[in-house]
């Protein structure tokens, strides 16, 4: 799996009913996975069944490296948009929604999820399916599980990768995939595999890895369990007037579309959505492109939690959509990755909760930056430059 690609491991996820130790973690791997085994066979495993799932099973530093080197989401939106959106991935998005035309049909009858948003998906998370990670999943589920940066995310999927094996949908010896144990073309989670899977293509079976109907039947029903709502746009680019009020942008800010028209918001590409409600998005500041986002907007962080991934996923979809390039604008410089980590040490000290200083943007960093912005008497647009850095 190429390194820019975030795992939708960090998704929220609904843990499933089985009783589990809810931290367990760390200490000797050889004793965690006899924890494991133990735990699985009081859930009511067969003992066999444990032991031929959990054989083998070893702790992958790959996996953890993986984990820890996110540093791509440092990147600021047009940076990493222009990455991952080429002529050429749109293009073989274009020819795969022509290819798989009856699929998106169904797709967009049954759960009321766009082509464009799957398309969009299919092509960061494996690049159409041709990069779906090279990864032992059950290697690396129980090494994050056993790790304890998230235990109650990753523990959790290691059983529902057994009850999977116990349905025989899974081979714990050679199934492989991302870094995180997502599987398939659109990387999906053992759990949500077994709540979202669709055999879409009639075979009987379900199968992410190869079968394209399948993954992307799955994925619209998981989209669609998450929230999605039917036939609704997701973003829109948008221009906005010089004297507009920064300090109402933001995912915080939320207001039907007609306020947003008599403030000056006016649409790039059509239409705006009429009846619904938006909030305005500057993923760089007032000189950047802008954005109106829409509910569906705020579904793509149930499947992934980086702003700056959703964003991309969410703007390239609305290009395989029709849209024009954005209007990249004039934006202010930004901060270096190190920069950044110096401007979150110092909103922390002030009482922030910008999580982890990790030199990356992320909601609770521009919550704190808003807050300063205002403070200090600066445009409120949620954008950190080297004049507020200085200036705190």
């Amino acid at each position: 799996m190429r390194p820019y690609f975030l795992a939708a491991a960090l998704a929220a996820l609904t843990l499933p009913a089985t009783a589990y130790a809810e931290t367990a973690c760390g200490g000797d791997f050889a004793g965690f996975i006899a924890d494991a085994k133990a735990e699985a066979v009081a859930n009511g495993t067969d003992a066999a069944t444990a032991d031929r799932f959990f054989a083998g099973l070893r702790k992958d530093d790959a996996v953890l490296r993986a984990d820890r080197a996110q540093g791509v989401f440092q990147k600021p939106f047009i940076e990493f948009s222009r990455r991952l959106i080429s002529n050429d991935r749109i293009n073989r998005g274009r020819a795969n929604a022509e290819k798989y035309d009856a699929v998106f049909d169904r797709i967009e009858a049954d759960y009321g999820v766009s082509r464009a948003v799957l398309l969009a998906f299919w092509a960061f998370e494996t690049d159409y399916g041709a990069i779906q990670g090279d990864f032992n999943t059950t290697n690396a589920l129980a090494t994050l599980a056993h790790d304890c940066r998230r235990p109650e995310l990753f523990r959790p999927q290691l059983f529902a990768a057994l009850e999977l094996f116990e349905r025989g949908e899974f081979d714990p010896a050679t199934t492989t995939g991302a870094w995180a144990g997502e599987i398939g073309m659109v990387q999906m989670l053992p759990r949500d595999i077994i709540e979202n899977g669709v055999d879409g293509d009639g075979d009987g079976k379900v199968s992410l890895k190869t079968s394209a109907a399948d993954a992307l039947m799955s994925g619209g029903k998981m989209l669609q369990s998450l929230g999605w709502r039917a036939n609704e746009p997701w973003l829109a680019e948008v221009s906005l007037p010089q004297d507009f009020d920064w300090s109402q942008t933001g995912l915080e800010t939320t207001k039907p579309v007609s306020e947003w028209q008599a403030m000056g918001v006016s649409p790039r590409n059509g239409p705006l959505a009429e009846g619904l409600t938006a909030s305005v998005l500057l993923p760089q500041g007032r000189g950047g492109p802008a954005f109106i986002a829409y509910p569906n907007f705020r579904v793509y962080f149930e499947w992934n939690q980086s702003f700056t991934y959703v964003m991309t996923a969410a703007y390239f979809a609305t290009r395989l959509d029709g849209a024009q390039v954005y209007d990249a604008g004039n934006p202010a410089p930004g901060l270096s990755g190190d920069a950044m980590k110096t401007l979150q040490t110092k909103l922390q000290a002030k009482g922030y909760d910008v999580g982890k200083i990790d030199g990356i943007l992320g909601s609770g960093t521009r919550a704190g930056v808003r807050a300063e912005q205002a403070r200090l008497g600066m445009p409120v647009d949620g954008w950190p430059t080297p004049e507020l850095l200085n200036q705190l």
